[in-house]
């Protein structure tokens, strides 16, 4: 068992090729030297660096009213919020356009960047780097990170120890216009990432698809099994309630309450799931979603995960349709920190709100749109707009055949956090707009 194997020395660089090492590296990923050998020193763990630039956000795209930006007409915009592009909340209602005055913080944050596991003592390798590993001839599989030894039964390395890949380090999945996928990333032991998509007909006969998009609350236990749950609730209420005619945005708030109770149940059963770590919160996880229809856009969330805008016209601006729940936004939101600043700031990742049994309370976000010109909803976890953060770095980063393209286009956005650093797990879904009539697939 790997939790059972003695700790190593600690080095930043393997002593014979120079390979960047991670703590608790038992050998070199690269060269395979054995780090035994080596005295040890005091433990030091990692520190993950955060995209801590703030870049300013885009005007709404054209044919939806803009928000007024109050100063001098020599002024730089202001950052672009959410809020900036009109639609209207669960109640029918004018989203808010003025800064609310933010809720107390203290009872209900959750910091989700604990330090890695040190059973884990082998950095993951590069997903893409371990498909291109031709398979031996023989039943037998090869390691994905030394490349000699066998993999056992129980799924490790009997050369270097190594965990291998599971089946949810990297999935992927296209259903007709909509695709997602979602892989561990470079850095994280495993996959605590999930999503759901799917299409259905309304009651006129018109098509409606559906994306959701959950990251794990890795302080928790069970963040996978609880993005895992949330997922799968929030997808099957959705695709079981918009044929019956019930309108988009209260089947996406319903949604979320349904993800909510089954992350809830995750904390009940089974009695002994907190033996190893009884100090760990209950299982939690963060959600955004995307319902498009021929004529609507619906986005519901809670937390940090985000749905960005991308038109198919790439001279019309693209935009950001989620506000976090996080420490950030509510410094943004109240005027005590430009974006720039609050996002640079070690807190600025603690999450206000998560679906969980020990969430502060349960807030559903939801809000409507009318685009006047075909695009992409891009639904995505924090593992990828930590690398494309503003609205205009995702459309940069986004093919311009997304629309038509969705698997395609779902992969080279992985990639791009991956070659980022993957320092989190990354999991994206395409939904392009509007829907196309039942039975019309992707090009």
């Amino acid at each position: 068992m790997m939790s059972q194997m003695p700790q190593q020395a600690a080095l930043s660089r393997c002593p014979s090729c120079e390979e960047p090492l991670e703590s608790g590296d038992r050998f070199c990923g690269a060269c395979g030297y054995d780090l035994s050998a080596v005295p040890p020193r005091p433990d030091d763990g990692p520190t993950l660096t955060l995209n801590g630039s703030g870049s300013p956000g885009a005007a709404p795209p054209a044919g939806w009213p803009v928000a007024a930006v109050p100063g001098s007409s020599d002024t730089p915009p202001a950052v672009h919020l959410p809020t900036d592009v009109p639609g209207t909340d669960s109640g029918g209602s004018p989203l808010p356009t003025a800064p609310q005055s933010p809720p107390q913080v203290a009872a209900g944050v959750r910091f989700d960047r604990p330090g890695e596991p040190e059973e884990y003592p082998l950095q993951a390798p590069d997903p893409r780097v371990a498909a291109d590993v031709a398979a031996p001839a023989d039943p037998a599989k090869l390691c994905v990170a030394c490349r000699a030894g066998r993999v056992d039964d129980d799924g490790y390395c009997e050369n270097c120890g190594h965990a291998q890949p599971r089946e949810r380090d990297h999935m992927e999945q296209e259903y007709g216009p909509i695709a997602a996928v979602s892989d561990r990333g470079l850095r994280h032991h495993r996959n605590e990432d999930a999503f759901g998509i799917g299409r259905t007909a309304l009651p006129d006969g018109s098509g409606a698809l559906v994306a959701i998009v959950c990251d794990g609350v890795s302080s928790a236990t069970r963040p996978d099994d609880a993005s895992l749950a949330a997922s799968r609730a929030a997808s099957e209420s959705l695709l079981a309630a918009l044929p019956l005619g019930t309108h988009p945005q209260q089947a996406m708030h319903d949604a979320i309450v349904a993800a909510a109770h089954a992350v809830n149940a995750l904390a009940q059963e089974p009695a002994t799931a907190r033996e190893h770590a009884p100090h760990q919160n209950a299982p939690a996880c963060t959600l955004v979603g995307a319902v498009v229809t021929a004529g609507l856009l619906v986005v519901g969330w809670v937390g940090d995960s985000r749905a960005y805008w991308v038109p198919v016209d790439r001279t019309s601006p693209p935009a950001r349709l989620t506000e976090d729940d996080s420490w950030a936004a509510q410094m943004v939101a109240a005027g005590l920190m430009n974006e720039a600043e609050a996002y640079a700031d070690e807190r600025a990742h603690a999450i206000t709100g998560w679906l969980g049994a020990d969430a502060y309370e349960l807030e559903p976000h939801t809000a409507s749109f009318k685009p006047d010109r075909p695009g992409v909803v891009v639904v995505c976890t924090d593992g990828l707009w930590n690398y494309a953060e503003a609205a205009e770095e995702m459309a940069d980063v986004l093919p311009a055949d997304a629309a038509v393209r969705p698997l395609h286009g779902a992969r080279v956005l992985v990639g791009h956090a991956l070659d980022g650093g993957g320092h989190d797990n990354v999991t994206v879904a395409l939904v392009p707009f509007p829907a196309p009539p039942q039975g019309a697939g992707s090009a």
